[in-house]
């Protein structure tokens, strides 16, 4: 019979249970949060430039991609968690129509302002909710939303595999769930490169634009932390979801992966 841990043992275990990523760092889970949020706090006024500067404008057509593969049609609900400066969002409202309802989602004030103001000025409101909500716990009912989308979003998640199960849970049976995110590019080539990139001209354009490299710092290191697509593919089958599958977008720099809700 397999004698009792001693209280060291316990404890390391439970240190050990306690610790998560913060890019590179080993950090307290309970203080992930914040230090995610001051990174955004920090860049919101800037985020949309920066997208811009960093990906040579290719998110548009990554996000364009995943609206063409998110299947909403007029009169659906749908929850776009870590919306952030709204651009699913926008397109989302476009096809829901007056009769349906986009709920944006993020659990950091200032991107959540950027984007309501963004929208706002430029027509949207009437079918968009804005929420402040953490991924982990959404605030929303079981069996909700027909869609729900996290762009950029999953890999500052403390815990992912809550998350996806809370996104999860706030679908209606046949509801889809799209996550589109920076995974790994299948070409060593390509990702020697990338790698280069990423943690030289990352961190010298936000100096030069929003006065933070240490934001963009972090940021390429979340992604080099963040499951690979197989590894996430099978984290989304746990959560229950079935039909899982994904698609790699230049060169696996980029990967949506879908999944349904039985």
């Amino acid at each position: 019979m397999p004698s009792a841990p001693n209280s060291d043992t316990a404890k390391a275990s439970q240190d050990t249970d306690s610790v998560t990523h913060f890019g590179y760092q080993d950090v307290n889970t309970d203080d992930k949060a914040g230090k995610v949020a001051d990174v955004f706090h920090s860049v919101a006024s800037k985020y949309d430039i920066m997208n811009d500067l960093m990906s040579l404008g290719i998110h548009r057509i990554w996000k364009r991609l995943t609206i063409e593969s998110s299947g909403v049609r007029p009169g659906y609900k749908v929850l776009d968690i870590a919306g952030g400066t709204g651009d699913l969002t926008m397109q989302f409202s476009k096809r829901v129509g007056e009769q349906g309802q986009v709920v944006l989602a993020d659990i950091n004030s200032s991107m959540l302002n950027v984007g309501r103001d963004r929208l706002l000025d430029r027509g949207y409101g009437s079918n968009i909710e804005f929420v402040q909500a953490n991924a982990e716990t959404l605030p929303f009912p079981d069996n909700h939303f027909n869609c729900v989308s996290i762009a950029f979003g999953l890999r500052n998640v403390t815990d992912k595999d809550k998350a996806i199960a809370s996104m999860t849970r706030v679908l209606k049976p046949g509801g889809r769930l799209l996550i589109l995110e920076f995974s790994k590019p299948s070409n060593p080539m390509l990702s020697s490169i990338y790698d280069k990139y990423s943690f030289t001209a990352l961190p010298f354009m936000g100096k030069l634009i929003t006065n933070d490299s240490s934001s963009y710092q972090y940021l390429a290191e979340s992604i080099r932390m963040h499951p690979d697509q197989e590894t996430l593919k099978g984290m989304m089958e746990n959560a229950g979801l079935v039909n899982c599958r994904y698609h790699n977008m230049s060169g696996g720099i980029v990967a949506l992966h879908t999944g349904i809700k039985p």
